[in-house]
C-alpha cells in the first residue's frame, strides 16, 4: 500500500496527500467519503475487498491557516527539477546563493537556486551578471497547491481537477 490519497476538505479544496492506510481509516471512522477510487488496486481483508481510495472528502470543515513550503534543500532541489539552474546539469548538485552571503544574501526562496559544483565555482562570490552566467528561470516560492500539482511526484488524472487555478 505505497500509493498516496488526495484529502480534500468539505469545500473540496486539497489540502494535503495521505497514505491509503490514513484515508481507509478516516473512511471506516465515518470523517470522511470516497470521491475517487483506485480501480486498478483493491484493499482486502480476510473475508471483504475494498475499494482504494484515490481521493477522500472529509466531511467536517478544517480551517488550514496560510499554509507555506517549507524552506528546505530538497524543496529547492524539486522546485529546480533536479537540475544545475545555470547549465542544466544533473550531477553534483548543491545550492548556490544567487546574491552571495558575504554581500547580504540571505537564505530564501528568491535567493537559493540549484547548481553543479562546476558552475558554483565558476560564478564563486559574485552575482550572476558578474560570473556572466545564465539563471534558467527565476528562483520563486511555490504555493501550497503548486508544490502539491508539480513538485509532490507523479500524480494520478483524477488528482487534476482538484488541484487547478480557476
Amino acid at each position: 500500500m505505497s500509493s498516496r490519497v488526495l484529502v480534500l476538505n468539505q469545500d473540496y479544496q486539497a489540502i494535503s496527500v495521505c497514505s491509503v492506510e490514513r484515508a481507509f481509516v478516516l473512511l471506516l471512522l465515518d470523517k470522511a467519503e470516497m470521491v475517487c477510487d483506485n480501480p486498478t488496486r483493491k484493499l482486502r481483508s480476510v473475508r471483504q475487498v475494498f475499494d482504494c481510495p484515490s481521493i477522500i472528502r472529509l466531511f467536517r470543515y478544517i480551517k488550514i491557516p496560510y499554509r507555506n513550503v517549507a524552506l528546505s534543500r530538497h524543496n529547492i532541489y524539486k522546485r529546480d527539477g533536479f537540475c544545475c539552474a545555470y547549465c542544466g546539469n544533473r550531477d553534483g548538485l548543491t545550492l548556490d546563493h544567487v546574491l552571495p552571503k558575504s554581500r547580504g544574501g540571505r537564505d530564501s526562496w528568491h535567493n537559493l537556486v540549484t547548481a553543479c559544483g562546476r558552475c558554483n565555482s565558476l560564478k564563486g562570490d559574485r552575482t550572476p551578471e558578474e560570473a556572466e552566467m545564465v539563471l534558467k528561470m527565476k528562483p520563486f516560492r511555490p504555493s501550497f497547491i503548486v508544490y502539491l500539482r508539480d513538485f509532490a511526484g507523479s500524480l494520478d488524472d483524477e488528482w487534476k481537477p482538484y488541484l487547478m487555478f480557476n
